[in-house]
């Protein structure tokens, strides 16, 4: 399974939120953590910023989200697991 890893500008201009709230929302649990790609750069997986518009976009509740970000990170490590 291919899957890209999106910078900051590619995140903001998918989600349509700024730096400050998508790291407030990382804060408040309501976003996934940064992937590290190295000493001095993250990134989001692509999956991961449609899974969280797509529940954004159908009404889900931030409790809702919170429960699917805990999802969306536990499932990396289990994908790290088959590598």
């Amino acid at each position: 399974m291919v899957q890209a890893i999106l910078r900051l500008p590619a995140v903001k201009a998918e989600s349509g939120a700024s730096r400050s709230t998508i790291y407030l929302r990382i804060q408040q649990g309501l976003w996934p953590k940064p992937v590290r790609l190295g000493p001095r750069s993250v990134g989001g997986p692509a999956g991961e910023v449609a899974a969280i518009n797509a529940a954004r976009i159908a009404g889900k509740s931030d409790d809702e989200i919170r429960e699917l970000v805990v999802k969306l990170e536990a499932a990396r490590k289990t994908a790290g697991k088959a590598l």
